[in-house]
C-alpha cells in the first residue's frame, strides 16, 4: 500500500549552548547541535539560490559585549549532492558552531538571538527552522550559561512546532571546552564524484591525443626515446620516466588551482554570476580557437628555453621534454584543459582539479609509454591528416554548447530572461544540427582539408550528432528532454512554458480568481495556484476537489516527484481535469505587506509570520500537524480531507495514482455523483 506521511511534527535537531571562559574580558559561546538518524545539517557556507539553506545567526546587539570574529565550525562532511549540482558540507549526529564575544559591561546581562537551519536526509528535506537562543554572562569576567534543548520542527524560517525546554545550570566560572569529534565520512556520492571527475579528465586526454598538436608527437617521441637508447630497457625506462613526468606536471597545474583560488572560491563557482560569466566567455574563446580563427599560443622565446633545458641528460633532460611538449601544444590542449578544470572546480571542489588533471594526464602519457615498450604497435596508428583538424572542430561545437550552460547559469540567478529554456535549446539544436552538417562534409572551415569520402567512423558521429539534434526539436514544444535534465533552464523559466503558440493563463479575466490560475513557476506547465484562499474558491466554482502541494525552492524531493510521478500521462491527466493544484512554497523569503504581518500561537510559542513562507509554514502545521515536504493533502469544498492520510515522497506512480483515485472517488460521492 502506499507510502504515507503521518501526521505528525519532526524534530531531528536539538540544539545546547554553552559558554567557554576565556579570560576576564573574553567569552566563547558554543551552540552544539545533536542531530537524529540519517539527518543532516548545513553549515554556514552560502550555495545560493540553487543550493540547501546554511545555517546562520542572528545576534541582538547591545552595549554589553561585541562580537569577535565570525562563526567557526567544527569539521564538516562534504559530499557531491547531484541535484545541487555541487560539492555539499554538513554535519552528521552531531555538529558544532563557536563565536567569540568580547565582554564590555560589568553586569550580568544576556545574550540573545536566533539561529536558521535546514536538514535533509535521503528521502525528503525540511524547511528551514528558526530557533531562539540566550546566553547568560556574569559581568566583571564572570560567565554562567543557560543550557536550553530545542527540539524544532524545522517547518519553516521561524520554527514551527520547535518545543523549548530550559534546563538552568550555571556553570563554573570556566567550562572546559568541548572538542567535537567528527570523523570525516567518505560516502559513497563523493566516491562516485571523484570517479566521474577521473573518468571526464581521462576522455579529454583521450581527446587531446586525437588533435593535431600531440598525435604526430607520438611517434617522433617512442622513435626519440628507442634509437638514442643504448638499449631497449633504458629506451623504455626513459619512455615511461616521460610520461609520468607528463603526469606530474599536470597534476601539479591541479594543485596550483586549489591553493590559488581555495576551496572556498571553488565552491562559489556554480552559483556566482560573474564567476558564470568569465568562464562562458572563456569558453567561447577555446571554442573560436579550436574551430580556426585563431591559435592560442605561449610566448615562443619561453617555450624555447623550456625546450633548451631538454638538452641535459638524465631524469631532469627527460622532466623538461615533457614540459616542452605540454608548452608545444597549448593550442590543442589549453581549452580542453581550461574546461577540465572548470567543470572539475564547480562540481568537484578542492580534490576536482587534482583529479581531473590527473585523469587528463594518466591519458595523454599512456600512449609514450605503452608504444615505447612495445614499438610494434607504431605501425597499427592512422597517419596523420585532415582528420585531426576535424577532432578540434568537433571540440569547438562542444565548447560552445558547454559555454551557453555557464551563460544560463548567470541568466537564473539574476533572473534577467535572456536564455530561457527555449533559447537554450534553440542554440543547442543550431550547434549540434551544425555538427552534423560538418562531420558529413557539407562545408569546410578556412583551415580544413577536403573530405575526399567519409570514414565510418565519421559517419556515426554524424549520425549521432543529428539524432541528437532531432530528439533536442521537441523540447521548443515543452518536452522534458529527460537526456539533458540540469542543462537546460527548468521548465517553467520559458517564454511560453506550453510551448510556442500556447498561452500560459487558462481564463483571461483579472478580476477572477481564475486568472491567477496560471503556470508561470508551476511544475511541467501544470496549472496552478500559489494562493490558497484563492484556489479553495476555485476549486467551489468548478467543483472540483483541491489537492494541495506544500512544497519548497529547496525542495530536492520534491523537484523528484514532479520530475518522475507528475510527469506520468495518468498522473498528468488527473492533476489537469480531475483537481485544482496549489503549490504553497514554505520557504518563500518574499515579505508579506505590513498589513499582512503578524505573530500567531503555534502550540505553546509565538509563531511570526513575516514572509510568504511563514504563512504556509504556519498553515501546514497548525491545520495538518506536519511540517515535512513534499506533502500532498486532498480535501473538498468544506476545507475536509478527502483522504484519510496524506501523500509525501514515494516515486511509485501506481501509488500516487490510487492515492489520488481515491480522493477524487469520495470527492464525488460526498457530492452525490456516481
Amino acid at each position: 500500500m502506499f507510502s504515507y506521511a503521518q501526521a505528525q511534527i519532526v524534530d531531528p535537531v536539538k540544539w545546547d549552548y554553552s559558554v567557554n571562559k576565556l579570560n576576564d574580558n573574553e567569552a566563547e559561546l558554543v551552540f552544539k547541535a545533536k542531530i537524529e538518524g540519517d539527518w543532516h545539517l548545513y553549515g554556514t557556507k552560502s550555495y545560493g539560490d540553487d543550493g540547501p539553506v546554511p545555517t546562520s545567526f542572528n545576534f541582538k546587539k547591545t552595549d554589553d559585549y561585541e562580537l569577535s570574529g565570525n562563526i567557526v565550525e567544527s569539521k564538516l562532511i562534504k559530499k557531491f549532492e547531484e541535484i545541487w549540482n555541487q560539492e555539499i558540507n554538513f554535519f552528521a549526529h552531531e555538529g558544532t558552531f563557536k563565536q567569540k564575544v568580547k565582554i564590555k559591561s560589568a553586569k550580568d546581562f544576556d545574550i540573545t538571538g536566533s539561529l536558521e537551519f535546514m536538514v535533509c536526509n535521503e528521502t525528503q528535506c525540511l524547511s528551514p527552522t528558526t530557533v531562539d537562543f540566550k546566553f547568560k554572562i556574569l559581568g566583571s569576567g564572570i560567565s554562567t550559561s543557560e543550557n536550553v534543548t530545542i527540539a524544532p520542527c524545522d517547518c519553516d524560517s521561524t520554527a514551527i512546532y520547535e518545543s523549548i525546554k530550559n534546563k538552568k545550570a550555571i556553570s563554573s566560572q570556566t567550562i572546559i571546552s568541548e572538542t567535537s569529534k567528527i570523523s570525516e565520512q567518505k560516502s559513497e556520492a563523493e566516491d562516485k564524484s571523484g570517479w566521474g571527475i577521473f573518468i571526464a579528465g581521462f576522455l579529454g586526454g583521450l581527446l587531446a591525443l586525437l588533435t593535431p598538436c600531440v598525435f604526430p608527437m607520438i611517434p617522433m617521441t617512442v622513435s626519440f626515446f628507442t634509437k638514442r637508447s643504448k638499449t631497449k630497457a633504458v629506451g623504455v625506462t626513459n619512455a615511461f620516466i616521460y610520461a609520468a613526468s607528463i603526469v606530474v606536471i599536470y597534476v601539479l597545474l591541479g594543485f596550483g588551482v586549489t591553493t590559488i583560488f581555495g576551496s572556498d572560491a571553488l565552491n562559489a563557482l556554480s552559483t556566482n554570476v560573474w564567476f558564470n560569466l568569465a568562464f562562458f566567455v572563456l569558453l567561447v574563446v577555446f571554442a573560436i580557437s579550436f574551430l580556426g580563427a585563431f591559435e592560442i599560443v605561449l610566448p615562443s622565446s619561453f617555450v624555447n628555453k623550456v625546450d633548451s633545458k631538454s638538452d641535459k641528460g638524465g631524469i631532469v633532460g627527460i622532466l623538461f621534454m615533457a614540459f616542452t611538449l605540454s608548452l608545444v601544444s597549448f593550442s590543442c590542449t589549453g581549452p580542453i584543459i581550461g574546461t577540465l578544470l572548470v567543470e572539475a572546480a564547480v562540481n568537484g571542489g578542492v580534490k576536482g582539479p587534482l583529479l581531473g588533471m590527473f585523469g587528463f594526464s594518466l591519458a595523454l602519457a599512456l600512449p609514450f609509454g605503452l608504444f615505447a615498450a612495445f614499438p610494434g604497435w607504431l605501425n597499427s596508428l592512422p597517419k596523420s591528416g585532415g582528420w585531426l583538424n576535424s577532432v578540434k572542430v568537433v571540440l569547438g561545437f562542444l565548447e560552445l554548447a558547454l559555454a551557453l550552460k555557464f551563460a544560463s547559469n548567470a541568466d537564473l540567478v539574476v533572473q534577467a530572461g535572456i536564455i530561457t529554456r527555449e533559447v537554450f535549446i534553440a542554440c543547442w539544436i543550431v550547434i549540434f544540427g551544425l555538427m552534423g552538417i560538418y562531420l558529413m562534409g557539407w562545408f569546410k572551415l578556412s583551415h580544413d582539408h577536403d573530405v575526399k569520402h567519409l570514414s565510418v567512423t565519421r559517419l556515426f558521429f554524424a549520425i549521432a550528432s543529428f539524432a541528437f539534434t532531432v530528439y533536442l526539436i521537441p523540447g521548443m514544444w515543452g518536452a522534458p528532454l529527460k537526456l539533458i535534465s540540469g542543462f537546460p533552464p527548468p521548465d517553467f523559466y520559458s517564454e511560453a512554458p506550453e510551448g510556442f503558440g500556447k498561452s500560459s493563463i487558462i481564463v483571461s479575466d483579472s478580476r477572477n480568481s481564475e486568472a491567477n490560475y496560471k503556470k508561470e513557476h508551476c511544475p511541467n506547465n501544470l496549472p496552478c495556484f500559489h494562493d490558497y484562499d484563492e484556489a479553495l474558491a476555485y476549486a467551489k466554482k468548478v467543483g472540483k476537489p483541491l489537492m494541495i502541494d506544500f512544497t519548497g525552492w529547496a525542495c530536492v524531493n520534491c523537484r523528484k516527484m514532479e520530475s518522475q510521478v507528475w510527469t506520468d500521462a495518468e498522473v498528468d491527466k488527473r492533476l489537469r481535469e480531475q483537481v485544482v493544484v496549489v503549490s504553497l512554497y514554505v520557504d518563500d523569503k518574499n515579505e508579506l505587506s505590513a498589513d499582512q504581518q503578524t505573530v500567531k500561537k503555534l502550540g505553546d510559542r509565538d509563531f511570526s509570520i513575516k514572509t510568504i513562507g511563514n504563512k504556509w509554514s504556519y498553515f501546514q502545521a497548525d491545520r495538518y500537524k506536519t511540517n515535512t515536504q513534499p506533502q500532498y493533502i486532498l480535501i473538498d469544498n468544506n476545507e475536509q480531507m478527502l483522504t484519510e492520510k496524506s501523500a509525501s515522497y514515494d516515486p511509485d506512480i501506481q501509488k500516487y495514482i490510487q492515492w489520488l483515485d481515491s480522493g477524487i472517488n469520495e470527492f464525488k460521492k460526498r457530492n452525490g455523483e456516481h
